[in-house]
């Protein structure tokens, strides 16, 4: 079968290796899509996953088909379209430094269990909405940190997959959801999605503007007028963000950050002291990877307004230059025959 690996630093292959066969206890998924992620371009530039020697697979965001299911498996068939947990994979995270990838042909599940490895999903839902659910259960583990209710007042910063992700997340437990970007065409997507307004922070006074979708918060110990907002989520990973952020909080806000900050961002902790804000931070999805499928599939045509750029196999390796290239494309997902 045809796999995509990275092969050494800055560089990539489509590699023919061997097909994988099922025992009594696995189950075999031919991939149909798998969405690119931001870190396959850093795995490809710093040439794979340590401490795997060798060709590194690829591909983290897969879905597809069961062909072929062993005797002691239960509650799944052939035929069956499934989402993955790459977490789960018992030979490594798959297109993690695992030993197999979503960007293969064909994905082999060892000791396969219904509801731990690998879900099932309606067929009639496209192969690469699928494939967004695992980038999906980072937006809902964000959302879960920052613990909203009905009525929260939220503003998410950066409406790329996650960001958007976290704002349908925020809408669907009713929040007042505001989006903020510097890119018209994703602040119109975070309108369609279902964010109530948008901002472009690049041409708009952000407190003002969230002031006047919010209003201001009570006055307390806390200096000026500021926003009642309830939330704040950083997905954009933008030292601006967090400056905007800590000079617009609330007694008593909480700021969740999934985006990753390539860089040390300094903090006066003594000015935020009178704020009492909360921080949480997210990462993966210790829970969330099958939480999210329902929504997803309830609302599929929502989530598929988030994929920019479907790009067939045979091209991948475009994909992933597209999808490790800051502005060159949104959310970029590989389909197979």
């Amino acid at each position: 079968m045809r796999s995509v690996q990275v092969t050494g630093p800055g560089r990539i292959a489509v590699l023919d290796v061997e097909k994988p066969v099922a025992g009594p206890g696995d189950v075999l998924v031919r991939i149909r899509a798998c969405g690119v992620c931001g870190s396959d371009g850093l795995y490809i530039s710093v040439g794979g996953i340590p401490p795997r020697q060798g060709a590194t697979p690829l591909g983290h965001e897969p879905a597809g088909e069961i062909v072929e299911v062993g005797a002691g498996v239960e509650g799944l068939a052939a035929g069956d379209h499934v989402v993955l947990n790459p977490m789960a994979a018992a030979d490594g995270i798959i297109g993690s430094g695992g030993a197999q990838g979503g960007l293969s042909e064909f994905v082999l599940i060892r000791g396969a269990k219904a509801g731990v490895h690998l879900v099932t999903v309606p067929k009639h839902i496209p192969y690469e909405v699928a494939a967004l659910n695992e980038p999906m259960a980072v937006a809902t583990h964000a959302v879960n940190r920052t613990a909203p209710v009905p009525g929260s007042k939220v503003v998410v910063f950066g409406a790329g997959p996650v960001g958007l992700g976290a704002a349908i997340g925020y809408q669907l437990r009713g929040a007042h959801v505001v989006v903020v970007d510097i890119v018209a065409n994703r602040l119109d997507k975070a309108l369609k999605v279902g964010a109530h307004a948008v901002i472009n922070s690049a041409e708009e006074d952000v407190t003002a503007r969230l002031i006047e979708l919010h209003g201001e918060a009570p006055r307390s110990f806390v200096r000026g007028a500021r926003p009642d907002t309830d939330i704040y989520l950083d997905a954009a990973g933008a030292p601006a963000v967090l400056a905007t952020v800590l000079a617009n909080v609330k007694h008593g806000a909480t700021l969740g950050i999934v985006a990753v900050h390539k860089r040390p961002v300094p903090i006066d902790f003594g000015a935020l002291l009178t704020t009492e804000l909360t921080v949480v931070l997210s990462m993966g999805y210790p829970t969330e990877i099958f939480e999210v499928t329902k929504d997803l599939v309830e609302n599929w045509q929502r989530y598929e307004l988030l994929i920019s750029d479907r790009v067939p196999f045979a091209e991948a390796e475009r994909a992933l230059t597209l999808g490790s290239t800051p502005g060159a494309a949104e959310k970029v997902v590989v389909t197979f025959d």
